[in-house]
């Protein structure tokens, strides 16, 4: 195996010609012929470059729409040739095969093209690499004599090393670079699994293959004697803290991402009520999150009083927590985020306005400001991955929105509009605390800072993560204090006993809202019953484990 391979011919097909130019430049300038394809020998010939078509070495000219260009023997004899082996020299002899040395491949554009919104399945199937990714296997797999480089990332390296060695590369770079090369054609091949995996409904593959790059190492996880990293998925698009453009404070860590994707995803459910002509009046969102639970949550008529009244609801805990929020950052909801009575890890917004950019930078110099976009039409994955000793647990992400006219009246008095308003909020804000979970809120007409009392529906506390349901009503209760009075409550699953739905009741809550389906139901229809308190049930759980 040589330690040293002179580098004395080179392919050279790329969909991304980013600094194309200056590379293929520096290898001719270093005697190199250059071998190349399609739009990129047109792109080398432009520039004065001198290429040699790849019909020239294949003797066969591209057809099928560019389909065929490189799947020959010429080209890949080139490639997989082992060079001290005799037998191999001498097939390559008697066919007139020139070795390859180098492979310069990066491949169509399938990940991009796929994540505009409304692709065609024809365009995404055009986009689907067939001769580049058998290039680059083929150089990978013999990397004792084949440098493949399979990103614009490594040109420069490339051409230092051609230089201190003169002429060749060496074994440990091309055995690096091959490990980068099966990465990406796993990583490419994923993607495309994913995307047409997307068009089967319900489809679970019988294998499964999940190709994430990574983005960057964090500090550590969990907890500081833990090692981590954050992956990038490259089939999710869309708003989301892994794609986020991080305006300003120190490097995100392991628990700040959990914190702040679980507040910018309770956000934008709520954000998604507004197309509900019930809570059409509140498209403004606002979601504080500790420890991956919200501890406040508002809609209103303003950014500004959703971020006040969110705070409002835990001021304790929203001390250190992540602010998420559902349209760009103006400069007076900066002021209020800035108070000096608040301080938050992260504030997650799809942008930042000039001046609140300014308020929030000059208040904190930690504060990690993180603009999200909110590309609507974006593509996300349909499924969420748990890994547990042994195996991975897989299942559709709980994106139901709340259907209210489906729930079924099933005590008490109808609620009030704003009631079930405040309800329809409720069941939402549930769905994003751990369960067992009881969340209660309502109407809000307190004045904040700016004095703005306009209406706002805001939770008033919860109840989080308790292993039985009557410990979560009571923390809920005792969270939310004398709001509870005439306020509406939501549990992510049935009570299986009446106790539960006591404490509630004996809190003061008006409208209690519950998945039903326990066999004690008719228990608590009765004590609401008795109390003159609405039931709704919605026939749909939301488990977060």
């Amino acid at each position: 195996m040589p330690e040293l391979v002179p580098i004395r011919r080179a392919l050279l097909s790329v969909s991304d010609k980013a600094d194309l130019v200056p590379f293929a430049r520096a290898l001719r300038e270093r005697g190199i012929e250059i071998v190349s394809t399609g739009g990129t020998a047109k792109t080398l010939a432009a520039a004065g470059i001198d290429v040699l078509p790849v019909e020239k070495v294949t003797g066969f000219p591209e057809g099928l729409d560019g389909r065929v260009k490189t799947l020959h023997p010429s080209v890949h004899g080139a490639l997989l040739a082992v060079r001290d082996n005799a037998e191999h020299a001498a097939f390559l002899k008697a066919h007139g095969i020139t070795p390859i040395d180098l492979v310069c491949i990066n491949l169509y554009p399938f990940e991009q093209t796929v994540s505009r919104p409304g692709v065609a399945i024809a365009d995404a199937i055009e986009n689907i690499d067939v001769g580049g990714p058998a290039m680059i296997r083929a150089a990978a797999k013999n990397y004792q004599w084949v440098t493949v480089v399979p990103a614009p990332q490594y040109y420069d390296r490339i051409v230092t090393e051609i230089d201190a060695n003169h002429g060749a590369t060496t074994l440990r770079t091309r055995a690096e670079l091959a490990a980068a090369a099966f990465s990406k054609t796993a990583e490419y091949d994923a993607s495309i699994a994913s995307f047409l995996g997307r068009r089967v409904p319900g489809a679970f593959p019988q294998v499964l293959k999940i190709a994430f790059t990574k983005s960057e190492e964090l500090r550590y996880g969990e907890n500081p004697h833990q090692e981590a990293a954050l992956y990038r998925d490259p089939s999710s698009t869309g708003p989301s803290i892994v794609n986020a453009r991080q305006l300003h404070g120190k490097q995100l860590s392991y628990n700040n991402i959990l914190d702040a994707s679980a507040a910018q995803e309770a956000a934008r459910a709520l954000s998604r009520l507004a197309a509900q002509p019930a809570l059409a009046h509140l498209p403004f969102t606002a979601v504080v999150v500790k420890h991956t639970n919200p501890c406040g949550a508002a809609m209103a008529a303003s950014l500004a009083r959703a971020v006040d009244r969110a705070i409002a609801g835990d001021p304790l805990a929203a001390y250190g927590g992540i602010l998420a929020v559902n349209r760009p950052v103006d400069l007076a909801a900066a002021k209020i985020i800035a108070d000096e009575r608040n301080f938050f890890e992260v504030v997650v917004a799809p942008e930042f306005d000039s001046g609140a950019l300014a308020v929030l930078r000059e208040r904190w110099t930690n504060v990690r400001l993180l603009a999200v976009g909110d590309n609507a039409a974006s593509v996300a994955r349909k499924l969420e991955y748990r890994s547990v000793p042994g195996g991975m647990l897989v299942q559709d992400r709980d994106v139901a929105p709340p259907e209210p006219l489906r729930w079924e009246h099933k005590a008490g008095p109808a609620p009030t509009p704003n009631l079930h308003a405040a309800a329809v909020a409720m069941e939402t804000i549930a769905k994003f605390v751990s369960s067992n979970a009881v969340v209660i809120g309502g109407v809000d007409a307190s004045p904040g800072p700016s004095t703005d009392a306009s209406h706002c529906i805001r939770l008033f506390g919860i109840g989080s993560g308790q292993v039985d349901r009557v410990s979560a009503c009571r923390l809920a209760a005792s969270k939310a204090g004398p709001h509870a009075k005439g306020a509406a409550a939501a549990g992510d699953a049935f009570f299986p006993f009446a106790d539960g739905p006591r404490v509630l009741i004996d809190a003061g809550v008006k409208v209690l809202v519950h998945p039903g389906g326990s066999k004690r139901d008719q228990e608590t229809f009765d004590l609401c019953n008795q109390h003159g308190v609405s039931c709704l049930v919605t026939g749909m759980r939301h488990f977060r484990h």
